[in-house]
């Protein structure tokens, strides 16, 4: 660990990959080694990802780490506006970057990145809840969600002030504020008591049960979205492609009368049951019994169902 970090680039294949981090005490050296470690091409991390999967390799697991850190550098810089250690920022995002390479599956077909951002931010967001305190409880759900969007809208605000040469205004306008207001739900006296107290550095955000007994929300359900979660997200896509290229691709490996049958008996069908064909409609058109067509049918589907577990 008491590697130069002007070490050269060929330096990370070294036995200890970790030598060229510097020690945490220095920051800006540790930005500046962590942004010089080249990044692991698709088929690196692939095999890395898999060494540590099937046989727990602890090295594996270090390249895997060492090549994203500057991916948690970019990503604490988000949360600077908060008055935390920036150093603080980067350790937690660190640790939920370990849990990521910890559970990342190869198999999934995304790289580590776009499956890490979501634990990085995560991990973050649990330390800002821990050491932020709030003096007033916010009393409404709007109230709640204000508290974690006013900053990014005013950054907002401020990137259109700039292109407008108002480089001197740090508040709000009043303009502003009956935006901020209107988009979120909230009286604009209450855009004012939270923008001061943002500015103060001192937030509420650990609520108490309200006196009617009414369910308290902290601002941790306002900073995740189990909607983007990485593995939910690969399971919806890989779900979706199934019901329409998967289906598609089954329905081709059956002969012409079979495929008619499943897309009569199954795919035109609507909703509140209306549409397709019964057995003894389709016996009707082939010439033979509604058993025959149901023992086809039920042929068909197995051999649909091989299929799809093959494109899968």
């Amino acid at each position: 660990m008491t590697a130069s970090v002007s070490a050269p680039a060929h330096a990370v294949a070294a036995a200890n990959p970790w030598a060229v981090v510097p020690p945490l005490g220095n920051l800006d050296a540790y930005i500046t080694a962590v942004n010089r470690l080249p990044m692991l091409t698709q088929e690196e991390e692939q095999r890395f990802a898999r060494e540590l999967r099937d046989t727990g390799n602890i090295e594996a697991a270090g390249k895997l780490v060492l090549s994203h850190l500057r991916v948690v550098v970019s990503t604490s810089r988000q949360y600077l506006g908060y008055g935390l250690p920036h150093a603080d920022l980067i350790q937690e995002g660190n640790v939920g970057l370990m849990k990521a390479v910890k559970r990342f599956d190869p198999d999934q077909g995304v790289r580590l990145v776009s499956y890490a951002l979501h634990w990085i931010k995560a991990e973050i967001h649990e330390y800002i809840l821990k050491n932020w305190r709030l003096v007033k409880v916010a009393t409404t759900k709007a109230q709640r969600k204000l508290f974690f969007n006013l900053r990014s809208m005013k950054q907002g605000f401020k990137a259109e002030d700039a292109e407008q040469d108002i480089t001197h205004r740090d508040v709000l306008s009043d303009a502003q504020i009956d935006v901020v207001a209107r988009e979120l739900n909230v009286k604009p006296e209450e855009v004012r008591e939270m923008e001061t107290r943002l500015s103060g550095g001192d937030i509420l955000l650990d609520p108490a049960p309200s006196d009617d007994g009414e369910q308290a929300f902290g601002p941790i359900a306002y900073l995740s979205d189990a909607h983007h979660e990485p593995t939910a997200m690969i399971e919806s896509a890989q779900r979706d492609m199934l019901a329409t290229e998967g289906i598609a691709t089954a329905l081709k490996s059956l002969d012409e009368r079979s495929r008619r049958i499943v897309t009569e008996r199954w795919l035109n069908v609507n909703d509140n049951g209306s549409g397709g064909m019964t057995l003894h409609e389709l016996a009707a058109e082939y010439g033979v019994s509604a058993e025959r067509i149901r023992q086809i049918e039920v042929a068909a589907m197995k051999k649909m169902k091989a299929a799809l577990a093959e494109y899968a």
